[in-house]
């Protein structure tokens, strides 16, 4: 299989967790679950690279499982990957692709062991591959490289199975969004495969009810508003920065910030920011220990890696502070980028592993 292909699978990301996606790049359109981004008319989309694009949610269809999304980019150097033209028969060698539990880009192997698995109602393809959360919306490949399922994750009590949709069911799908307005969040019917831009209850082709609550976005805690308003300020999008429930992680210049809540008691900002130098290591752990000039913030010690990090209190953020801690966490942010600087300059410290590259 050529291994470029996987370049065209992309991680989903968003405030309640992660899934994955791949690009179809005749349609220029990203294909998911729809429990993948159920809730969200917004999702960043993550290369293995770590770059991230900003997505909009232009269809969903809960029957079969499946979403579309545009992204704002230039993907012209994407590989295609083709919907398979063959069925799929058992014993078949597949493969499913993916970021599982969130994790970097993984690829298992496995074979079919159903090409039609009734459940709930609709035809599955099951699989001895190894499918977890996080693989749902992934293809599922055959030994060519085409795309013989969408890789779902929802039936969590199966036990070394995994399942995909049939791709048939996408093709179908395809064929139907000549007229989809691709600037809008669409619903399609089950019943009669109308597309459903303004919010109803009921289908205006044929009075079908359409799922509870379909139009209906998932809110942000008054904690993560706090949070994503530091964000904004520091220039990031905070779509682009989230990474689950109350959890960001972004780079602002080289350095990479994560920011996540720890047992419910307190808000951490860390970003690993160097490394120690293999020699002559008096003058940095000196510093580290005795640096001033870095306060609301500390600098610690893991390994040899260098961090910077700001821990509040949950219960600082309804004080009268609240202000200048928001503040705070932006600020940190700068501060990272420019101590790299200052201790790879000062001290011969290499950049983190987490550094982004192209910006040292």
């Amino acid at each position: 299989m050529e291994q470029n292909l996987f370049k065209a699978i992309y991680k989903v990301n968003h405030a309640d967790g992660s899934g994955s996606c791949f690009y179809l790049k005749d349609q220029n359109l990203f294909v998911t679950n729809y429990h993948v981004v159920q809730g969200f008319r917004q999702v960043a989309l993550e290369d293995n690279d770590k770059n991230r694009y900003l997505a909009n949610v232009i269809l969903v269809n809960p029957s079969v499982d499946i979403a579309l999304l545009t992204a704002e980019g230039d993907f012209s150097a994407i590989p295609a990957i083709h919907l398979a033209q063959q069925d799929v028969c058992i014993g078949q060698k597949i493969n499913v692709a993916g970021y599982p539990f969130g994790m970097p880009f993984t690829v298992t192997e496995g074979t079919v062991s159903s090409p039609k698995q009734l459940m709930d109602h609709s035809y599955y393809i099951q699989t001895d591959a190894a499918v977890n959360p996080g693989n749902s919306g992934g293809p599922m490949l055959n030994e060519q490289g085409d795309i013989i399922g969408i890789t779902t994750s929802k039936f969590k009590d199966a036990d070394n199975m995994g399942f995909g949709i049939p791709i048939a069911a996408l093709r179908t799908l395809l064929e139907q969004t000549a007229t989809l307005d691709r600037t809008q969040f669409n619903v399609q019917c089950n019943s009669c495969d109308e597309f459903i831009s303004d919010e109803d209850e009921y289908c205006p082709s044929c009075g079908e009810q359409l799922p509870e609550n379909i139009f209906q976005q998932r809110g942000l805690t008054e904690l993560a508003n706090f949070c994503e308003t530091a964000i904004q300020a520091m220039g990031i999008n905070p779509v682009l920065a989230r990474v689950g429930y109350e959890s960001w992680v972004f780079h602002k210049g080289s350095s990479e910030i994560r920011m996540f809540v720890y047992q419910r008691s307190y808000l951490f900002c860390t970003s690993p920011i160097n490394v120690l130098p293999k020699k002559n290591l008096e003058p940095i752990l000196t510093y580290l220990i005795s640096a001033e000039n870095i306060k609301p913030y500390q600098l610690g010690l893991d390994g040899n890696q260098i961090y910077l990090s700001y821990r509040i209190h949950i219960s600082d953020l309804q004080s009268t502070h609240a202000e200048e801690i928001q503040k705070n966490i932006t600020n940190m942010a700068f501060k990272a980028d420019e101590m790299d600087n200052y201790l790879a300059d000062t001290f011969g410290c290499e950049f983190s592993e987490y550094a982004k590259k192209d910006a040292i």
